[in-house]
């Protein structure tokens, strides 16, 4: 079998490799209950990835999305007195406008994603800043209790929040491969040129990939700030390379046009995989980075589009 033939289905072998790695070094890991719980602790990383996931397949990149998700936890937490439940509708269609604004700036003026998303990252930066004072806000332990207990809880074992990150990545795996949108999605990633010739209207695509990616980003930063009670413009730092990595390593790659939603979420388990690795293999913490950074390369190296190498950010 050739590379050619073999290249999609190295993310999911990468993930199988992993797991057998770590369960060897420590057969705890294959636990339901406790891989459960791993895969329960990633639901934001994931939803988040799933945004970026739009950005990436249309040859593009969201550098925002960390910000507009510190930006929604400040937002939820100083809102959710006034709004109530509410308040979920606000914030992810905040970030939907944020997301939309970016389109639109990389669209109708040209300016290269990676510096559009970067700016208003930046402007969503800001905004939490002034919502918050500059420090970290608390809260109301009732009125999320009220209002959000349920997102949270677990129904025979199975977390709240693991069941919400899979109904939303079957709808963005349904909206990617089921829909006509899905189909502009990947004909403008796969070529631009070929995409206007063929009458789609690309920057409407882009415009409502970005959307979409800053929909699922302030959705992220919901969850973190229920699940943290509270709010800080640096509650989600770390988090942006972890979604650009949980992309790249499921298969699709900055060129666009291949991968998707289902290779994100394996992507976003081989991140949790390794995250996990350097505990239960008690890996010394300067050494981590170094780990972590060659599984990356090598899965990077394996699944990349070479042909489309022509244009790695558009």
């Amino acid at each position: 079998m050739t590379h050619e033939i073999l290249r999609p289905h190295f993310p999911w072998i990468t993930l199988v490799a992993l797991i057998v790695i770590v369960g060897i070094a420590n057969p705890a890991f294959f636990s339901v209950s406790g891989f459960v719980i791993l895969m329960a602790d990633v639901i934001p990383l994931l939803i988040m990835a799933i945004g970026m996931t739009f950005a990436i397949y249309i040859g593009g990149i969201d550098l925002s999305i960390q910000q507009l998700a510190n930006m929604v936890t400040v937002m939820t937490t100083v809102y959710l007195a006034q709004f109530g439940i509410s308040v979920a509708l606000l914030v992810v269609l905040v970030g939907g406008l944020f997301g939309i604004i970016s389109g639109f700036v990389t669209t109708r003026l040209y300016v290269p994603s990676f510096v559009s998303t970067l700016a208003i990252g930046f402007i969503a930066l800001s905004i939490a800043k002034w919502l918050s004072n500059q420090r970290a806000l608390f809260m109301d332990a009732t009125l999320r209790d009220a209002h959000f207990g349920w997102m949270f809880g677990n129904t025979m074992g199975v977390p709240h929040e693991l069941v919400i990150g899979l109904l939303l990545a079957f709808f963005a795996w349904l909206l990617q491969t089921r829909t006509p949108f899905g189909r502009a999605l990947k004909a403008v990633g796969s070529g631009e040129l070929a995409a206007v010739a063929s009458g789609i209207d690309v920057d409407r695509v882009k415009i409502f990939a970005f959307g979409l990616s800053g929909m699922f980003a302030a959705f992220a930063g919901l969850m973190f700030s229920v699940k943290l009670s509270g709010g800080d413009a640096q509650l989600a730092n770390g988090f942006l390379l972890l979604a650009i990595v949980a992309v790249l390593v499921g298969g699709t790659p900055l060129t666009g046009g291949v991968g998707g939603i289902i290779n994100t979420v394996i992507g976003t388990l081989i991140v949790m995989v390794i995250r996990a690795a350097m505990v239960y293999l008690e890996i010394d913490a300067t050494q981590q980075q170094m780990i972590f950074g060659i599984v990356l390369i090598v899965a990077i190296a394996l699944t990349i589009d070479r042909s489309k190498l022509r244009s790695v950010v558009k």
